[in-house]
Order: C-alpha cells, then structure tokens, then sequence
C-alpha cells in the first residue's frame, strides 16, 4: 500500500511532536553551531526539524520537501518562525544556489532513495566549503532491534515478518552510506548511533490512538486496516499499563565535511 505523501488526508501526520533535547544534544557534539548561519533542511516534511535547527540558534534555515501537502503543513507548523522559510524541491534538485550553506539536513530521507550518489552530489553543491552534512536514517540492523516498552517499532516487525523486507530492502548499510560520502568529495566522514526520544506518553492510550492513526510511521501504511488493529492490540497487550512510555528509535547518523 505504502504512505502517499502528496495526499491532503496525510497532512499533520509529520507536525505532531517536536524533536527531543537527545537529538539536539547529538547534533551540537557533532557540529559547531556557532558558525552555522544559514541551514538546509531537505526532506523537511512538517518542518519539526527545522524548528529545531532555529530553536539552536542558526539564523536562517530553508526547509524543502517534494510535496506541497507537506510544505502546507510545514508553513503552518513553522508560522511563529519568520527565519524559517520553504520551497518546492527534491533530494536531486533543490532548487538552492550552489554554496550557500553551512550545515544541510537529511533527517529520514535517504530511505525513500535509491541513487545515493545523485543525493549526495547535490548536497556537495549546495554546501559552502567547509559546510557539515548531516545524514539520519536508520540501517538495517538499526530496523530489527527487538520489541520493548522503549522500543515500540520492534513489535511491528515481531508480528508482521512480511513487514522485515520491505523494511531492511529500502534502507542503506552504513559502509555503502560512507563510500559513497567518500567518491562524491565528503571528508572527515563520522557516523554515529543514537536513541532518539520520540515522544513520552504519560499513559499508553496515546501511544496506541497514534499507532491507529499511523502517525509518523510511513511503514504502517503498509498494513491493512485489520492488520493495524491486530497490532494496536498485540502492542497494548505487551505494555504495562498506567506507566510513561518513553518511545525511542535507533538511528544512526553520519556526518561528513565537504
């Protein structure tokens, strides 16, 4: 079935949350924020991350999604950010003048992508000399890490192994990632893991209601509707009850310098 991020019935499902004090935490250990100016978000969806990216202290960031449904929600969710601007756009083709930014953003984008090399060769044009490339996805490994209170994602793979596939088939192994840094022109390539904080339930119902509604989580959609619910119910059955979640994700993160 799979998430169509062009229809209007999907706006909101990328504006719900803000990113966490972990993920703001990480990106400073790995980039001076300081002598970030002007940022590129590409892949922007709802614009949480180019909040962020401002709640940081940058001074202007272009956020730019290939979808007008997003960058509506986008511009919505951004409103109170007048250093926050979008634009119509792709991985491939911007839209941005060449060496114009000092950091760009790739937040859970390159999975939707196969031709990584044409990725990274626009993102080694937009990027000043000297400009941080921040890549974020998951692996395939990072995809299959077991079930738990924290971990919420690992039980949608426990129950549906026809998920397992289409999961690991779309994501990148991490030396496949930091070779191709490598031929487009990238230096000083790290990579790193981090469990982000999506988001903290004070009680499971919450958890559950976002599960029904597939918000955020573009691999749901690849359920049907009776599959959704078995999982909800599997998902609330091995949760306490009365208890925060705390709902993490592993990422891996790679940064290179152009």
């Amino acid at each position: 079935m799979g998430i169509d991020f062009h229809n209007k019935k999907n706006k909101g499902s990328y504006t719900t949350r803000k990113a966490d004090q972990s993920w703001t935490e990480a990106i400073q250990k790995l980039v001076p924020i300081g002598d970030v100016s002007v940022a590129l978000d590409v892949g922007c969806g709802g614009g949480i991350y180019s909040q962020a990216l401002s709640d940081m202290g940058i001074d202007f960031v272009t956020g730019v999604d290939f979808s007008e449904a997003m960058l509506e929600d986008a511009r919505e969710n951004c409103k109170d950010y007048p250093n926050i601007s979008f634009q119509h756009g792709s991985a491939f083709k911007t839209g941005v003048e060449s060496k114009s930014y000092d950091l760009l953003l790739e937040r859970a984008l390159i999975h939707h992508i196969k031709d990584l090399r044409a990725c990274f060769t626009e993102g080694h044009r937009v990027l000043k000399n000297g400009g941080f490339y921040i890549i974020q996805d998951r692996t395939p490994e990072d995809c299959l890490l077991a079930g738990s209170d924290h971990h919420i994602r690992g039980y949608f793979f426990e129950l549906f192994p026809k998920l397992i596939e289409k999961e690991t088939s779309r994501r990148h192994e991490s030396p496949v990632v930091k070779e191709m840094l490598k031929e487009v022109g990238f230096n000083h390539i790290e990579e790193i893991k981090l469990w982000e904080t999506r988001k903290i339930h004070d009680t499971k119902e919450p958890l559950l209601q976002d599960l029904s509604e597939r918000t955020g989580r573009s691999i749901l959609h690849e359920l049907d509707n009776e599959e959704l619910n078995r999982l909800v119910s599997h998902i609330d059955d091995a949760l306490p009850a009365d208890v925060n979640i705390i709902e993490q994700d592993c990422w891996t993160i790679w940064k290179a310098v152009k």
